[in-house]
């Protein structure tokens, strides 16, 4: 099993989960964090660090969020690593809760 990135990271992109992870198996676009879930050991880490609560593990994402399951295998063999800790986006209070952000993914 791995964790997967969902929805609400998308225009927030906090990086807290990304300083936890033993293994790490996070990966950065310009706007939305992944996880590579072959590199994912399901330590569960990730998970109550996220701010934005955008991460769960694979059998537990949101229903109408799947899609974020192979979003995040795809994503993670183009996009680069991350390992440190990095701001979150300008404005990612601002879009923090809102719904459907799919559509504002830059990848």
């Amino acid at each position: 099993m791995t964790f997967v990135v969902t929805d609400n990271c998308i225009l927030c992109k906090h990086t807290d989960c990304v300083e936890v992870c033993p293994v790490d198996c996070f990966y950065e676009g310009p706007n939305f964090l992944v996880i590579d879930p072959d590199e994912c050991i399901d330590c569960a880490l990730c998970e109550p660090e996220c701010p934005a609560n955008a991460i769960f593990s694979e059998d537990e994402v949101p229903k109408g969020q799947e899609v974020y399951i192979k979003l995040n295998e795809e994503l993670a063999q183009t996009w680069p690593n991350i390992t440190e800790m990095k701001d979150s986006m300008p404005d990612a209070e601002k879009w923090d809760g809102v719904e459907n952000k799919l559509q504002y993914l830059e990848k």
